[in-house]
Protein backbone atom coordinates (compact mmCIF):
# COMPACT_ATOMS: atom_id res chain seq x y z
CA UNK A 1 0.00 0.00 0.00
CA UNK A 2 2.66 2.60 0.81
CA UNK A 3 4.11 2.62 -3.21
CA UNK A 4 0.65 3.70 -4.07
CA UNK A 5 -0.41 6.12 -1.17
CA UNK A 6 1.65 9.64 -2.07
CA UNK A 7 -0.53 10.95 1.14
CA UNK A 8 -1.85 10.31 4.61
CA UNK A 9 -5.51 10.84 5.06
CA UNK A 10 -6.22 13.96 7.40
CA UNK A 11 -6.99 11.70 10.41
CA UNK A 12 -3.92 9.81 10.11
CA UNK A 13 -1.78 13.38 9.47
CA UNK A 14 -3.25 14.80 12.60
CA UNK A 15 -2.21 11.49 14.65
CA UNK A 16 1.20 11.97 13.01
CA UNK A 17 1.48 15.52 14.03
CA UNK A 18 0.39 14.38 17.91
CA UNK A 19 2.72 11.87 17.75
CA UNK A 20 5.91 14.30 16.89
CA UNK A 21 4.44 16.92 19.42
CA UNK A 22 5.03 13.71 22.28
CA UNK A 23 8.03 12.51 20.78
CA UNK A 24 9.99 16.15 20.68
CA UNK A 25 8.75 17.59 24.04
CA UNK A 26 10.77 19.30 26.24
CA UNK A 27 13.86 16.96 27.30
CA UNK A 28 13.63 14.72 30.45
CA UNK A 29 16.49 16.94 31.67
CA UNK A 30 14.60 20.03 31.96
CA UNK A 31 11.49 18.40 33.41
CA UNK A 32 13.06 16.52 36.32
CA UNK A 33 14.76 19.91 36.99
CA UNK A 34 11.32 21.81 36.92
CA UNK A 35 10.31 19.08 39.38
CA UNK A 36 12.84 19.75 42.11
CA UNK A 37 13.71 23.21 41.34
CA UNK A 38 17.42 22.25 40.18
CA UNK A 39 19.31 24.65 37.40
CA UNK A 40 19.03 22.63 34.19
CA UNK A 41 22.60 22.96 33.66
CA UNK A 42 23.09 20.46 36.65
CA UNK A 43 21.48 17.90 35.21
CA UNK A 44 22.91 18.08 31.44
CA UNK A 45 26.42 18.74 32.90
CA UNK A 46 27.16 17.22 35.88
CA UNK A 47 28.29 13.84 36.02
CA UNK A 48 27.90 11.62 39.25
CA UNK A 49 31.10 9.74 40.46
CA UNK A 50 32.50 7.10 38.84
CA UNK A 51 31.63 4.63 41.19
CA UNK A 52 28.15 5.96 41.40
CA UNK A 53 27.99 5.99 37.70
CA UNK A 54 29.04 2.53 37.40
CA UNK A 55 26.52 1.29 39.65
CA UNK A 56 23.80 3.49 37.84
CA UNK A 57 24.71 1.84 34.33
CA UNK A 58 24.55 -1.80 36.14
CA UNK A 59 21.40 -1.21 37.49
CA UNK A 60 20.03 0.11 34.45
CA UNK A 61 20.69 -2.78 32.31
CA UNK A 62 19.10 -5.52 34.74
CA UNK A 63 15.96 -3.29 34.90
CA UNK A 64 15.96 -3.48 31.30
CA UNK A 65 16.33 -6.97 31.45
CA UNK A 66 13.97 -7.71 34.05
CA UNK A 67 11.40 -5.49 32.58
CA UNK A 68 11.72 -6.85 29.23
CA UNK A 69 11.25 -10.58 30.93
CA UNK A 70 7.54 -9.49 33.14
CA UNK A 71 6.27 -6.36 31.66
CA UNK A 72 3.35 -8.41 29.64
CA UNK A 73 2.74 -11.26 31.73
CA UNK A 74 -0.16 -9.26 33.19
CA UNK A 75 -1.56 -7.78 30.64
CA UNK A 76 -4.08 -10.66 30.26
CA UNK A 77 -3.84 -11.93 26.31
CA UNK A 78 -4.35 -10.26 23.26
CA UNK A 79 -7.17 -8.12 23.22
CA UNK A 80 -5.67 -5.22 20.86
CA UNK A 81 -7.06 -1.51 20.77
CA UNK A 82 -8.18 -1.39 24.23
CA UNK A 83 -7.70 1.64 26.26
CA UNK A 84 -4.41 1.98 27.92
CA UNK A 85 -4.34 2.29 31.75
CA UNK A 86 -1.40 5.21 31.97
CA UNK A 87 -2.82 6.72 35.04
CA UNK A 88 -2.92 3.28 37.26
CA UNK A 89 0.67 2.80 36.24
CA UNK A 90 1.67 6.25 37.12
CA UNK A 91 0.19 5.38 40.62
CA UNK A 92 2.65 2.44 41.12
CA UNK A 93 5.53 4.41 39.96
CA UNK A 94 4.98 7.34 42.39
CA UNK A 95 4.76 4.91 45.52
CA UNK A 96 8.13 3.55 44.36
CA UNK A 97 9.85 6.76 44.44
CA UNK A 98 8.52 8.03 47.55
CA UNK A 99 10.37 5.06 48.98
CA UNK A 100 13.07 5.66 46.77
CA UNK A 101 13.68 9.15 47.32
CA UNK A 102 13.51 8.92 51.05
CA UNK A 103 16.66 7.05 50.40
CA UNK A 104 18.72 8.75 47.79
CA UNK A 105 20.81 7.44 45.33
CA UNK A 106 20.81 3.83 47.21
CA UNK A 107 16.75 4.25 47.44
CA UNK A 108 16.95 4.39 43.22
CA UNK A 109 19.14 1.30 42.82
CA UNK A 110 16.45 -0.25 44.80
CA UNK A 111 13.38 1.04 43.04
CA UNK A 112 14.67 1.08 39.39
CA UNK A 113 13.88 -2.73 38.47
CA UNK A 114 10.36 -1.77 39.62
CA UNK A 115 9.92 1.99 37.74
CA UNK A 116 11.12 0.07 34.72
CA UNK A 117 9.03 -3.09 35.16
CA UNK A 118 6.33 -0.88 35.64
CA UNK A 119 6.97 1.66 33.20
CA UNK A 120 7.31 -1.16 30.56
CA UNK A 121 3.84 -2.86 31.14
CA UNK A 122 2.63 0.42 30.62
CA UNK A 123 4.65 1.48 27.52
CA UNK A 124 2.99 -2.27 26.60
CA UNK A 125 -0.61 -1.54 27.41
CA UNK A 126 -0.35 1.66 25.08
CA UNK A 127 1.41 -0.65 22.59
CA UNK A 128 -1.97 -2.67 22.86
CA UNK A 129 -4.16 0.42 22.48
CA UNK A 130 -2.25 1.24 19.20
CA UNK A 131 -3.55 -2.08 17.64
CA UNK A 132 -0.31 -4.55 18.95
CA UNK A 133 -0.16 -7.65 20.52
CA UNK A 134 2.18 -7.43 23.05
CA UNK A 135 2.62 -11.18 23.59
CA UNK A 136 4.44 -11.06 19.96
CA UNK A 137 8.71 -10.27 19.76
CA UNK A 138 8.42 -7.85 17.27
CA UNK A 139 5.95 -5.41 19.70
CA UNK A 140 8.28 -6.10 22.99
CA UNK A 141 11.42 -5.14 21.18
CA UNK A 142 9.73 -2.28 20.04
CA UNK A 143 8.18 -1.21 23.72
CA UNK A 144 11.89 -1.64 25.00
CA UNK A 145 13.44 0.66 22.50
CA UNK A 146 11.43 3.41 23.79
CA UNK A 147 13.15 3.47 26.93
CA UNK A 148 16.08 4.03 24.12
CA UNK A 149 14.44 7.10 23.54
CA UNK A 150 15.26 9.12 26.47
CA UNK A 151 19.06 9.72 25.91
CA UNK A 152 21.48 9.74 23.15
CA UNK A 153 24.92 8.49 23.19
CA UNK A 154 28.74 10.21 23.60
CA UNK A 155 29.38 8.26 19.70
CA UNK A 156 26.18 9.26 18.75
CA UNK A 157 26.79 11.97 15.33
CA UNK A 158 25.14 15.18 16.43
CA UNK A 159 23.63 15.86 12.95
CA UNK A 160 21.70 12.65 13.23
CA UNK A 161 19.94 12.43 16.61
CA UNK A 162 16.67 12.10 17.68
CA UNK A 163 13.12 8.95 16.97
CA UNK A 164 14.75 8.17 13.71
CA UNK A 165 18.16 8.24 14.37
CA UNK A 166 17.74 6.43 17.39
CA UNK A 167 15.37 3.70 15.83
CA UNK A 168 18.23 3.71 13.09
CA UNK A 169 21.01 2.73 15.72
CA UNK A 170 19.02 -0.09 17.28
CA UNK A 171 17.34 -1.50 13.70
CA UNK A 172 19.94 -4.02 13.03
CA UNK A 173 20.08 -5.68 16.35
CA UNK A 174 16.31 -5.69 16.65
CA UNK A 175 16.05 -7.18 12.75
CA UNK A 176 18.65 -10.22 13.74
CA UNK A 177 16.09 -10.95 16.65
CA UNK A 178 12.88 -10.34 14.86
CA UNK A 179 14.15 -12.92 12.79
CA UNK A 180 14.97 -15.94 15.43
CA UNK A 181 10.83 -16.59 16.74
CA UNK A 182 12.47 -19.57 19.04
CA UNK A 183 10.70 -20.09 22.44
CA UNK A 184 14.55 -18.95 24.07
CA UNK A 185 14.38 -15.71 22.26
CA UNK A 186 10.72 -14.82 23.59
CA UNK A 187 12.08 -15.73 27.20
CA UNK A 188 14.88 -13.21 26.79
CA UNK A 189 18.20 -15.26 26.87
CA UNK A 190 19.39 -15.56 23.49
CA UNK A 191 22.15 -13.97 22.74
CA UNK A 192 20.75 -11.42 20.06
CA UNK A 193 18.24 -10.35 22.52
CA UNK A 194 20.69 -9.19 24.86
CA UNK A 195 22.52 -7.58 22.81
CA UNK A 196 19.50 -5.54 21.96
CA UNK A 197 18.64 -4.89 25.86
CA UNK A 198 22.25 -3.80 26.26
CA UNK A 199 22.25 -1.09 23.38
CA UNK A 200 18.71 0.00 25.02
CA UNK A 201 20.48 -0.05 28.63
CA UNK A 202 23.44 2.31 27.66
CA UNK A 203 20.85 4.78 26.51
CA UNK A 204 18.08 4.45 29.14
CA UNK A 205 21.34 4.88 31.62
CA UNK A 206 21.73 8.40 30.38
CA UNK A 207 18.02 9.49 31.54
CA UNK A 208 18.36 7.58 34.92
CA UNK A 209 21.87 9.09 35.80
CA UNK A 210 19.73 12.66 35.26
CA UNK A 211 17.14 11.35 37.65
CA UNK A 212 19.92 10.11 40.20
CA UNK A 213 21.22 13.74 40.29
CA UNK A 214 18.00 15.07 40.80
CA UNK A 215 16.83 11.93 43.40
CA UNK A 216 20.34 12.79 45.27
CA UNK A 217 20.09 16.55 45.95
CA UNK A 218 19.78 16.97 49.18
CA UNK A 219 16.39 18.49 49.96
CA UNK A 220 15.00 15.33 47.62
CA UNK A 221 12.99 13.46 50.19
CA UNK A 222 10.02 11.07 49.79
CA UNK A 223 7.57 13.80 48.13
CA UNK A 224 10.25 14.68 45.77
CA UNK A 225 11.15 11.32 44.73
CA UNK A 226 7.23 10.70 44.19
CA UNK A 227 7.65 14.12 41.59
CA UNK A 228 10.92 12.55 39.85
CA UNK A 229 8.69 9.22 39.18
CA UNK A 230 5.82 11.04 38.20
CA UNK A 231 7.90 13.23 35.21
CA UNK A 232 9.75 10.32 34.34
CA UNK A 233 7.02 7.89 33.89
CA UNK A 234 5.33 10.38 32.28
CA UNK A 235 7.64 11.07 29.59
CA UNK A 236 8.24 7.35 28.65
CA UNK A 237 4.14 7.19 28.21
CA UNK A 238 4.42 9.95 25.86
CA UNK A 239 7.41 8.40 24.54
CA UNK A 240 5.44 5.21 23.46
CA UNK A 241 2.16 6.87 22.54
CA UNK A 242 4.44 8.89 19.85
CA UNK A 243 6.13 6.08 18.82
CA UNK A 244 3.38 3.39 18.63
CA UNK A 245 1.17 6.05 16.63
CA UNK A 246 3.68 5.80 13.82
CA UNK A 247 4.15 2.39 13.95
CA UNK A 248 0.84 1.86 13.45
CA UNK A 249 0.80 4.41 10.51
CA UNK A 250 4.03 2.62 9.18
CA UNK A 251 1.70 -0.76 8.75
CA UNK A 252 -1.23 1.27 7.09
CA UNK A 253 1.53 3.44 4.43
CA UNK A 254 4.63 1.96 5.04
CA UNK A 255 7.71 3.65 7.15
CA UNK A 256 9.67 5.63 4.18
CA UNK A 257 5.86 8.05 3.79
CA UNK A 258 5.99 8.29 7.32
CA UNK A 259 9.34 9.29 8.04
CA UNK A 260 9.09 11.85 5.05
CA UNK A 261 5.77 13.37 6.79
CA UNK A 262 7.07 13.14 9.96
CA UNK A 263 10.14 15.21 8.68
CA UNK A 264 8.25 17.55 6.48
CA UNK A 265 5.80 18.61 9.77
CA UNK A 266 6.49 22.07 11.23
Amino acid sequence: MGALVRSLAPADLADLARAKALLESPSLAIQLANAVGSPVEYLLTTKLPRAASGLVDRAARRAVEAGYKAATWTLGGDRTGTRASERMHKVAVVGSGAVGGFFGLPGLLVELPVTTATMLRSIADIARSEGESPTDVATRLACIEVLALGGSRRDDDGAETGYFATRAALAQQVSAVSGHLAQQVAAGGAPAVLRVIHAVASRFSIPVSQKALAQAAPFVGAASGAALNYVFISHFQKAARGHFIIRRLERAYGPALVRARYLALE
